[in-house]
């Protein structure tokens, strides 16, 4: 029997039902069909995020709109489609959110947390066209110098990670 945390009770190619195997020892229990041993595997979802500076070392957050965080801020980012590849979804992710067309600079690291879904993939960048707005999944955006970054109203743990490592770099030189 499936525990309570799983979502998927059936096979999506023959619809028998879905039990926890240990498959191999030293991993974790897999979804395997108990029709045809089709296992289902449950892998983590793909983001991007964009830290955006000026030339003023402020950078550039977003209030969300959305749950989950409704309310707090983040940098501009979200998932990535299928099939798109990873700069373009943080180019466009960076578009829909603040409105601006952004030049990724460098890749700044790559965070995922224990107990966490997503793994998300954030640059550092620079406006090069466009003009500030939020859409649907923002209240409102705003650059922000260091000392003004509202720390106790960003969204993820991943948001305070990124930022954190990104004001250790030499004078906001995001290039280096």
């Amino acid at each position: 029997m499936l525990n309570a945390d799983v979502a998927y009770r059936y096979c999506p190619r023959c619809g028998h039902a879905l039990e926890l195997r240990l498959l191999k020892a030293g991993e974790p229990e897999r979804l395997v069909c108990e029709g045809c041993d089709f296992v289902f595997y449950i892998d983590p979802k793909l983001a991007v995020g964009t830290i955006i500076a000026d030339d003023e070392g402020r950078v550039l957050l977003v209030r969300r709109a959305i749950e989950p965080g409704y309310g707090k801020w983040v940098f501009p980012g979200g998932y990535v489609d299928r099939g798109e590849e990873v700069r373009a979804a943080a180019m466009r992710e960076a578009r829909e959110e603040c409105g601006f067309d952004v030049e990724l600079l460098r890749l700044l690291n790559v965070y995922s947390f224990a107990g966490t879904t997503p793994v998300v993939i954030t640059y550092t960048a620079r406006v090069i066209g466009g003009t500030l707005a939020v859409d649907d999944e923002g209240l409102e955006a705003g650059w922000f110098t260091p000392a003004e970054i509202p720390w106790d109203a960003l969204a993820f743990r991943n948001t305070h990670v990124a930022l954190r490592e990104f004001l250790q770099l030499p004078p906001f030189d995001a290039e280096s």
